[in-house]
């Protein structure tokens, strides 16, 4: 087998996501081999630092040696089973984790496969919690520039003008309330301002916001600061609204925190959390919510107030053998303080991009840093340039439209952060 082989193979038999397909026709399609570490290897022996986690979901290496053998441990004793009307260990065990992990007051969990579905899981329950109350709480509320997922309630609540226009005719009516500006402290209560004007117009018809608490990630890796999230949980408190707080991409450490509403020392009403949950190797995602919410729901048979959801691979065996084991590295290795060496190390990188005339601005939280370029009219492409660059170069970049950034699994060594930063740095002074 050799790149060429399996590059032509593809494009018989598959459409792949977030692509024009008509770009591989000049765009050569990269064939990976086998993966160690944060090093991705294709058919002919090249390998590429996986800068971007792999769209965010690998936390501690490809086919990391624990990992795996909890996984194939688990595989010989239960692959899946039905989680309805039957149980199994690992689930158990991963829930009892992540009711003592989570902010506290979050104590029942409720399983997905995705992130997208587990964000219409927390649609749907906090709309019927409301139902059940006796209230007709039909409109969600999100930030402008937000981006919470693919499916028509995840599209719906999300701010992404492409989706929107597209699918339009499809997506339920929402709200959006204004993403804080920038990073300050001034920034977050202007926002929050505005929020609250809203409630006190249409609290009655709100049932929840939903936002991505400090960073964006698909839009554009907008950052802000932990003091919205404080104003917000208080305004929705104040005005029995629920928040949602889609932790898909920045749970599990991102942010230099286990879970980014901690930041603010708050509790949602529904977390969702989904990728590096487990460690990035299988399909899984999870609801936790209160036991006030929970309680909502629990009735005799005839009243008919349980929630309506259900997937087939709901707390799939596998996945959540994946997620103990993520958890457990996560206990073992102390990787938040690691993490925050690190951080600290991108930092200092990242100073040097401001160098640059193409640059306009950088930022970081945590593990994630980005890099605003300016002077580029869309159609010209510059993140397909860089990414192009980056492959060169032995670096999977893959830039949001003039945005970079970076995003490594928390394994990477300074000498690979180096070859990470200064690869995309050179990418950029040649645009």
């Amino acid at each position: 087998m050799n790149n060429l082989e399996l590059k032509n193979r593809d494009l018989d038999v598959l459409w792949h996501p977030c692509t024009q397909m008509k770009d591989h026709e000049t765009l050569p399609l990269i064939p990976i081999k086998k993966a160690h570490g944060v090093y991705l290897e294709d058919f002919e022996g090249n390998s590429y630092i996986d800068a971007i986690s792999s769209w965010w979901v690998n936390l501690f290496g490809h086919t990391n040696r624990y990992i795996n053998d909890k996984i194939k441990e688990q595989l010989d004793t239960l692959e899946h089973v039905i989680l309805a009307g039957f149980t199994h260990e690992q689930v158990v065990k991963l829930s009892e984790r992540l009711v003592k992990l989570t902010p506290n007051g979050l104590e029942k969990c409720f399983y997905s496969d995705n992130g997208s579905s587990a964000v219409e899981v927390a649609l749907k329950m906090s709309y019927h919690a409301h139902k059940n109350d006796g209230k007709n709480k039909t409109i969600f509320v999100s930030l402008t520039n937000s981006y919470h997922g693919e499916t028509i309630g995840a599209l719906s609540v999300g701010d992404v003008e492409l989706y929107k226009d597209t699918y339009a005719p499809l997506l339920l009516k929402t709200l959006q309330t204004a993403v804080p500006k920038d990073m300050s402290i001034e920034a977050a209560h202007v926002a929050a301002i505005e929020f609250e004007a809203l409630c006190k117009q249409r609290a009655d018809e709100i049932s929840a916001i939903i936002l991505e608490p400090l960073i964006q990630g698909a839009g554009s890796m907008h950052m802000y600061h932990p003091e919205f999230l404080v104003h917000v949980r208080k305004i929705c408190d104040k005005y029995d609204v629920h928040l949602i707080a889609d932790e898909v991409m920045v749970g599990f450490g991102r942010t230099g925190e286990l879970f980014a509403c901690s930041h603010a020392n708050i509790t949602p009403d529904f977390l969702v959390l989904s990728k590096g949950l487990t460690g990035g190797y299988l399909p899984l995602s999870v609801v936790l919510t209160t036991n006030d919410i929970y309680a909502k729901f629990y009735c005799d048979y005839s009243e008919h107030k349980a929630f309506l959801h259900s997937h087939s691979y709901t707390g799939n065996a596998l996945a959540c053998a994946a997620a103990n084991a993520t958890l457990d590295i996560f206990e073992k290795d102390d990787v938040i303080n690691r993490n925050k060496t690190l951080s600290k190390y991108m930092g200092a990188k990242l100073q040097k991009f401001l160098e640059l005339e193409n640059v306009a601005s950088i930022r970081q939280t945590g593990m994630i840093c980005a890099v605003d370029l300016k002077g580029y009219a869309p159609e010209l492409r510059i993140g397909l340039s860089v990414y192009q660059h980056g492959l060169k170069n032995g670096v999977l970049l893959r830039p949001l439209g003039h945005v970079i950034y970076f995003m490594p699994p928390y394994i990477i060594t300074n000498d690979e952060i180096d070859k990470m930063m200064d690869t995309a740095y050179e990418a950029i002074r040649l645009l």
